[in-house]
């Protein structure tokens, strides 16, 4: 039955379409390079008060860096199934990732933003996972562009649509994004109403987020990590984060935009596309 569920689910379009090279979601998804997003996407989720706290309560972030970058490595390898799996690897990733929201609910120890302490959360909240879903669908097309090439807006539009199952699939059953303009619609509301306020339990786990284990070993890579997950971010949420933003930043992060996007044609498909998506 989860196999028959997968094939009606996650069928990916490029099969339809006669080919992987007609899909956004299969193009966009299959560079590394946006790996880059990531990080930014999971502050913004962290942003939400009652996402933070089912992760700081729930997850083993606290316990160190190590176990941060093992989350972060298991949800990438989650949404790389997603995509480019096979019909038993995508309903067993989604089998595991429900698995993970039925143990992960509780009550705001503090209030925060427009809620209240003892607010309940649950991590099958329905509203919780559409917004983390729009975070994804915000920053990982964010970094593509800035990096690897731009998308037509009918693109935009498309990995939107082409996302909308997956996040149906997870229990949202209305308001899933399918346009970009929906997406960044929906983000502007969540703005404006005021659910998406930096608190304690974020930026206690920003840190771990923004620096890998071992960062002494990989210091460049952790060093534009870390200044573009804090550069995309809105300013506003930078502030409330606590982070710092200099001219000398944006100049530093103009730099590398600029040496990353002239790279990354000559990158061999070994180097610069998931083996997954080579496959």
């Amino acid at each position: 039955m989860a196999s028959g569920l997968s094939r009606k689910i996650f069928r990916p379009r490029a099969e339809a379409a006669g080919g992987p090279e007609r899909s956004i979601a299969w193009r966009v998804n299959a560079e590394r390079l946006t790996l880059i997003g990531w990080s930014r996407a999971i502050l913004l989720q962290l942003a939400h008060p009652l996402v933070a706290a089912g992760v700081a309560e729930h997850s083993s972030f606290r316990e160190g860096r190590l176990t941060a970058a093992v989350r972060l490595h298991h949800t990438v390898h989650a949404m790389l199934a997603l995509t480019f799996g096979s019909d038993a690897a995508r309903a067993d990733a989604l089998a595991r990732i429900n698995a993970i929201h039925r143990r992960v609910n509780g009550r705001l120890t503090e209030g925060a933003g427009a809620f209240a302490a003892g607010t309940p959360y649950s991590a099958e909240d329905p509203a919780l996972l559409l917004w983390v879903h729009a975070t994804l669908l915000e920053s990982i097309p964010l970094v593509y562009e800035r990096l690897v090439e731009p998308l037509s807006e009918a693109e935009r539009d498309r990995y939107c649509s082409e996302a909308a199952p997956i996040v149906r699939a997870l229990g949202v059953r209305d308001g899933e994004p399918h346009s970009w303009s929906d997406m960044r619609r929906y983000v502007e509301q969540m703005h404006a109403t005021g659910q998406i306020v930096v608190g304690r339990d974020a930026r206690d786990l920003a840190e771990a987020v923004l620096a890998p284990p071992f960062s002494w070993a990989i210091a460049p890579a952790a060093h534009v990590n870390r200044l573009f997950t804090i550069g995309l971010l809105p300013p506003f949420l930078r502030d409330q984060y606590g982070f710092s933003w200099t001219a000398a930043d944006e100049r530093a992060l103009d730099r590398w935009t600029h040496l990353l996007r002239r790279a990354r044609p000559w990158l061999p498909n070994r180097l610069a596309l998931w083996s997954q998506a080579r496959q």
